[in-house]
């Protein structure tokens, strides 16, 4: 357990060095292929961890949240990924670390509020898979409950065009026009007990869902009206 633990907060000066590189490379190609632009970076804790949760439409979406800030983000991701040396090298190297499949949610869980105590910030994307089209629905409780559990804030993140570039099944990248809007903190979830009932994680759930179909909405209209 303490090794896996090392592993998930990976604080080696290599990790972090790698992470730089890897993610000059995939930021540059984001804005470069998918022409991304980046809204509302001011709404962003300077210091401290946190819970980006963006909305899901799309693979690229994963790619895209690396470009929110310099500061290295972590992700959760099944361990299958990490069946071969080359590709498990590449997706730690991008800030994620496994989570083994048919593992209890909650198991799961806890491991992402042991990242967060370690101080950097982590993405969770609440919808909980790729979905489709203008609306965001059915979000799950798990970002709401990590953030309650360490005690730091949500920061809601709309991400318009990545479906179209690369939608669900679809295995080629088109060349695409993607913006990214980030909204303001929730900062319900920082109780001084660290405890919430399961009616105050729905509560900040529903205003996570509804500041991201607003940031949604807003990216999608930024998208259209771009040049």
């Amino acid at each position: 357990m303490a090794e896996r633990s090392s592993r998930l907060v990976g604080q080696g000066f290599a990790a972090r060095l790698l992470y730089v590189v890897v993610r000059s490379i995939v930021v540059l190609w984001c804005r470069f292929w998918l022409r991304l632009t980046v809204v509302g970076r001011e709404n962003l804790p300077r210091d401290g961890a946190y819970v980006l949760a963006p909305t899901h439409r799309s693979n690229l979406d994963i790619p895209c949240a690396a470009a929110v800030s310099p500061r290295r983000l972590r992700y959760m991701g099944k361990d299958s990924l990490w069946k071969y040396r080359s590709a498990g090298v590449f997706f730690s190297a991008l800030g994620a670390f496994p989570v083994a499949r048919g593992t209890a949610d909650l198991e799961a869980l806890k491991r992402c509020v042991e990242l967060l105590n370690s101080g950097e910030p982590l993405v969770l994307f609440p919808e909980g898979t790729r979905r489709s089209g203008p609306f965001v629905q059915d979000l799950f409780d798990g970002a709401a409950f990590v953030a309650v559990k360490a005690a730091v804030p949500i920061v809601p993140v709309a991400i318009a065009g990545t479906e179209e570039a690369m939608s669900r099944g679809k295995r080629s990248i088109g060349r695409g026009r993607c913006v990214m809007v980030i909204g303001s903190p929730i900062r319900e979830t920082v109780f001084d007990s660290r405890r919430a009932t399961r009616d105050e994680l729905s509560l900040i759930t529903s205003k996570l869902q509804d500041r991201l179909q607003v940031l949604f909405n807003d990216a999608h209209a930024r998208r259209i009206s771009r040049p």
